[in-house]
């Protein structure tokens, strides 16, 4: 487990500072409960629930500081499960399996908190209205390679003009 023992180590391995993280803490508790009360109560209806919630084996993350520190921490250092998985004392496809049960509760917490931007755009109209406010836009890309077509005059329409990349 990590044991952060200051501002500056909380930014580092977070990307927050410890004040910011106890807002962030406040609202992913409340988020963790009523999701997972969801999850009981499906769980109750379709009749293959077995335990009371907080039963069973408590794991490597028991309390919601854990999972949220787990989660922002991979999210700003991005290690390979195997790495976190040794960060948090657990076997790398339990790592794996945290992770990916916990990013929708944290994302969940950024939409109540009304932190999280918009990722995805059914239509143009709905960019414009996201860009309204902003004078300026920047995009960042990477160049990737293009098999270009065999066909003469095909190949002509997609030609950059840029000379053939060594290998």
């Amino acid at each position: 487990m990590l044991n952060i023992r200051d501002d500056r180590q909380m930014r580092a391995l977070t990307g927050l500072s410890q004040a910011q993280f106890s807002r962030l803490l406040e609202t992913f508790k409340c988020v963790y409960q009523e999701m997972q009360s969801i999850v009981y109560e499906v769980g109750v209806a379709a009749g293959t629930r077995h335990r009371k919630p907080g039963g069973g084996a408590k794991g490597k993350l028991p309390t919601a500081r854990d999972k949220l520190l787990f989660v922002l921490y991979y999210h700003k250092v991005y290690p390979t499960f195997d790495v976190l998985g040794t960060q948090f004392d657990m076997a790398r496809s339990k790592a794996h399996t945290n992770l990916h049960k916990l990013i929708p509760f944290l994302e969940q917490t950024l939409v109540r908190l009304g932190v999280l931007p918009h990722r995805e755009f059914h239509n143009p109209d709905e960019l414009k209205a996201a860009l309204d406010d902003l004078d300026e836009i920047l995009i960042d890309v990477t160049e990737r390679a293009y098999r270009r077509p065999q066909d003469d005059a095909t190949q002509r329409e997609h030609y950059s003009g840029k000379k053939n990349a060594t290998p």
